[in-house]
């Protein structure tokens, strides 16, 4: 992993998905953490199974630093691969927050959750690079899609650390 010398080059990526997936997303995900780790950002998460412990396996596996924002209040609920466990006890509620601290989200396949952490990323102005997930657009435009699409997580990855510069850039003090 990157060493981080100074608290403004810290990146945060949240990662979002379904906590139920198939072994061709799992390993997705997986990679995306790998990437993350590998570039020196902080990988956020709902801290579950899924996206979200195929990503903290592949960031922890790199040496990076995962953390799980946890719909329950006990952070044994946690999987095993999040280094750092923050219980809410706020159920789906607890998307804002695993938006709210990135710097850029990548969305990975999901269902209605996922859904709705990429409206909040959309509301709160936070990129979103899409994985093999939802298309969202304006009813009045076909050609502006909400969500950059990538192929491989390596291309998510590099253009999520772009857009969290960008972010961090336009966005903080």
């Amino acid at each position: 992993m990157k060493k981080i010398n100074k608290k403004e080059d810290i990146i945060k990526i949240s990662v979002i998905g379904g906590s139920q997936v198939d072994n061709e997303i799992y390993d997705l995900a997986y990679e995306v953490g790998k990437e993350i780790a590998r570039n020196g950002a902080v990988l956020v998460c709902g801290g579950l199974s899924g996206i979200m412990e195929a990503s903290c396996r592949g960031a922890r596996e790199e040496g990076g630093l995962t953390v799980g924002i946890l719909p329950t209040e006990n952070e044994n609920d946690a999987n095993k691969y999040v280094d750092i466990k923050i219980p809410t006890g706020m159920g789906y509620a607890r998307n804002v927050p695993i938006i709210i601290s990135a710097h850029a989200v990548i969305a990975i396949d999901g269902s209605c959750g996922t859904l709705s952490e990429i409206g909040y990323a959309l509301t709160y102005n936070k990129p979103v690079i899409g994985l093999k997930t939802w298309e969202v657009r304006p009813y009045y435009s076909e050609n502006t899609p909400f969500i950059i699409r990538a192929k491989t997580a390596k291309e998510a990855v590099r253009i999520a650390i772009k857009e969290a510069k960008d972010y961090i850039k336009n966005h903080t003090g």
